[in-house]
């Protein structure tokens, strides 16, 4: 198994990709920490874990906050060791455009996403340089490479997330520790869902689809295989890397 014996803390971990993350990492041997800032859907991913043999626990975490943060990894460090942080609690926002989005808004996209990843990187690097071992992979967005018009906020938190997942390799290299990125298409989780019936989401789907050369959107273990490779040992040699996984979107 691609993470035997290994301990995977994911955050984000009640809904979408954090979830099926969970899971799929349970299935290839990992001991999971789910957190996620609902406690009940965090409990809920560890019922699915183990009630297919996984083990793990589920903790309430915002990841905006840095010492709640810096706890819950210290405590995972004494109670099950850490070998890989998914850092991938992220929020997004009504479509508008730049001049149209209020600072508030704009402030709440960015602490999630923004000081939430660099909560969970500041957290664990002392403890992976400490061992010298560790895998980072932060979620992104292919926002974040391309832009995305109407989602700018958005686009700017996960552009971040990018050039910061860089900067955080480049620092903690030498120590035997890799810190990559995610960069997913549109995936069928809630976040897109949002505000739409079950019929204007099919609709949606299929449409957008159209523009994918794959004429599909991403399911959920699409992007979490993507994140499996990245903190197993198979990507041992890859790190400061943004891995875009959109059913080729972006070669269009």
């Amino acid at each position: 198994m691609r993470l035997e014996a290994k301990t995977a803390f994911i955050t984000g971990a009640g809904s979408g990709l954090g979830r099926k993350a969970a899971e799929l990492f349970a299935e290839e041997g990992a001991t999971i920490v789910a957190a996620d800032v609902d406690l009940e859907a965090c409990a809920e991913t560890i019922d699915r874990v183990e009630a297919a043999g996984g083990e793990g626990r589920a903790l309430e975490l915002d990841v905006r906050d840095a010492a709640a943060f810096e706890a819950a990894i210290d405590e995972t460090v004494e109670r099950e060791g850490l070998d890989v942080v998914l850092n991938n609690a992220g929020v997004s926002h009504e479509r508008a455009s730049v001049e149209e989005i209020d600072a508030e808004e704009r402030d709440r996209v960015i602490d999630v996403n923004v000081k939430g990843v660099w909560n969970g990187c500041h957290a664990a690097i002392p403890h992976f340089k400490e061992q010298g071992s560790g895998a980072i992979v932060n979620t992104a967005s292919l926002a974040g490479v391309i832009g995305a018009p109407k989602l700018g906020a958005y686009s700017l938190s996960k552009g971040a997330v990018v050039n910061f997942t860089r900067t955080v390799a480049a620092e903690v290299g030498p120590y035997g520790v890799r810190a990559n990125a995610v960069c997913p298409g549109v995936t069928d989780t809630a976040m897109p869902r949002k505000n739409r019936t079950e019929e204007e989401w099919k609709a949606t789907k299929e449409e957008m689809a159209r523009h994918y050369p794959l004429k599909r959107l991403g399911e959920p273990e699409d992007i979490a295989n993507a994140m499996l490779f990245l903190s197993s040992d198979e990507a041992a040699w890859i790190t400061g890397h943004a891995l875009v996984v959109d059913g080729g979107f972006s070669c269009c």
